[in-house]
């Protein structure tokens, strides 16, 4: 009854209809725009992170995911683009290349990915986060507006190695790694004061880099994350560091390969993963990231067609 109330005070404007306007003033986040200058990149995220993977890849800078503790300012177009396949090549690619369970990173991959172009600096004590891990859901990655496609060592700095790192806290937090990694390196963490340390003073002491040595769990991630993406010399160099070790109570080269021995068989046993197979995958990218393969990369948005307009 009160419905046929209202299709009769509205007769004299409008006609009264059963059927919903087909057009609607909400628009679905989702759907893609042709007419959007943007249209091939969320044509390309949508095709290769939403449906397979179930990741929303954010590159507009949202505020509600934003820490409003820090300056930042969004990612540009253009950087997006790069970090975006390069996060298929370089990251996504690399798990459903190497693990047998092809649902593996729809199942415990990260929900969201959220870009920001500036860096993230803790003016309290001069750190720079480079990226964050929101309760196994959400990966956010800082710095894009500075992305060298071809530069490797900065690319792993500041993106790969972060999203490496952050991943294993995600799979750590759904099942727990050994607590016996706790206990190697006990003692010698500090969590106020990591910053202080050289990259060969944390050697020194068993850890992969100065973070490893801020608590167990940052560890745990970074000694995975560095292995995996470490070059060879680079991953020599740690090691030869902690050989040199003037610390008697231990032998820090030691405990960095019990450290690395435990991940690898947690990767193991807790996911059929083989960490060194999923280091080589890594390496042999890594390795063919030329111009010319970034150009590659790249047509895999630019040359998506873009509807006409009707």
């Amino acid at each position: 009854m009160a419905i046929a109330a209202v299709c009769a005070l509205s007769a004299g404007m409008t006609a009264c209809s059963d059927e919903p306007d087909a057009k609607s003033i909400f628009v679905d986040e989702n759907e893609l725009n042709p007419a959007a200058p943007t249209y091939q990149l969320d044509y390309f995220l949508e095709n290769n992170f939403r449906e397979p993977y179930n990741v929303a890849f954010y590159y507009k800078m949202k505020d509600v995911l934003t820490n409003r503790n820090y300056n930042l300012t969004p990612a540009e177009y253009q950087k997006s683009v790069d970090l975006a396949v390069l996060c298929k090549y370089l990251w996504f690619d690399v798990y459903q290349s190497v693990v047998e369970d092809k649902e593996f990173l729809a199942k415990y991959g990260p929900r969201i990915i959220h870009l920001i172009g500036s860096s993230a600096i803790n003016a309290a004590n001069g750190t720079e986060l480079l990226g964050t891990a929101e309760g196994g859901i959400m990966i956010t990655l800082y710095k894009v507006n500075y992305l060298n496609p071809t530069d490797f060592t900065t690319l792993n700095e500041w993106y790969f190695e972060t999203m490496h790192h952050e991943f294993a806290h995600v799979l750590h937090q759904t099942k727990t790694y050994p607590k016996e990694f706790d206990s190697v390196s006990v003692g010698y963490y500090d969590a106020l004061n990591w910053q202080d340390r050289s990259n060969k003073t944390a050697n020194m002491l068993g850890f992969v880099t100065p973070y490893a040595s801020s608590e167990a769990r940052e560890d745990f991630a970074e000694t995975i994350a560095r292995y995996i993406t470490m070059t060879d010399k680079e991953w020599n160099t740690v090691l030869a560091n902690a050989a040199a070790s003037t610390e008697t109570a231990f032998d820090a080269q030691a405990n960095i390969l019990t450290k690395l021995d435990i991940a690898r068989n947690w990767f193991r046993d807790s996911w059929g993963m083989d960490l060194d197979a999923l280091r080589a995958e890594v390496q042999k990218r890594q390795n063919e990231l030329t111009e010319q393969k970034m150009a590659e990369l790249r047509a895999q948005v630019y040359d998506i067609p873009v509807p006409a307009a009707k």
